[in-house]
């Protein structure tokens, strides 16, 4: 499949996603929707990766694999939804690299953000995803080698993957998955609550749940 089909089946799969959280949010009026999980202080750390305003009164967590192939498909989904809320969302990467070899590409990945390119890094990594995974397996040397020409320093980057402060960051991040519950990627929590069934569509409208929540309780 090409990638301008691709994209445009994205475009319309969020376009009909967004009109069903409406008609769902509608549908179910002012409610409190899902409860926030418990074990609140698992589910961000200080050293997570966050993306948009600080102070945005909406907070995605996703528990991701790069290996996952939904995830890959989620991820510019998502982001387009922030795209249509400008500083009112922000979205935070946790890992659970359940497939095999995922670890050693959220190395790569940990290991890109010491150069100041975690977003683009992901980004390529997710959007080549194809070149670098077989029968559900990741491969680091090849994902290593898709990220050729994004300007990434490729020495420093496998100098890199062995930092104890990434140890640390997947040792937390994969036991806080297994506090939270997790068990699938990606795996979603919206101002600390879970979707009530995955989906995009569910997604999509526990984030538009939140916008008119908090949208509400702000002071005029």
């Amino acid at each position: 499949m090409s990638n301008r089909i691709f994209l445009a089946i994205v475009v319309v799969v969020l376009a009909a996603a967004i009109g069903g959280a409406s008609w769902f949010y509608a549908a179910q009026g002012q409610g409190s929707g899902p409860a926030p999980v418990r074990n609140l202080e698992a589910l961000v750390r200080p050293h997570a990766p966050t993306l948009g305003n600080a102070q945005a009164p909406v907070h995605i967590v996703e528990f991701l694999d790069p290996a996952c192939e939904t995830c890959a498909t989620f991820y510019p989904l998502v982001k387009q939804i922030m795209a249509r809320h400008p500083d009112r969302i922000r979205l935070t990467i946790r890992y659970a690299p359940f497939h095999r070899g995922a670890a050693d590409v959220v190395r790569l990945l940990e290991a890109s953000r010491l150069q100041g390119r975690y977003w683009e890094t992901l980004e390529t990594l997710l959007r080549r995803q194809s070149e670098w995974t077989r029968n559900h397996t990741a491969d680091a040397g090849l994902a290593l080698q898709a990220l050729a020409g994004t300007g990434l320093d490729l020495q420093r980057l496998q100098a890199d993957l062995r930092s104890p402060q990434i140890d640390r960051i997947l040792a937390q991040d994969e036991q806080d998955a297994r506090t939270l519950e997790v068990e699938k990627t990606p795996e979603y929590f919206v101002n600390g609550r879970p979707l009530p069934e995955f989906g995009l569509e569910p997604l999509a409208a526990l984030i538009e749940q939140e916008l008119r929540r908090t949208a509400a309780a702000t002071p005029r």
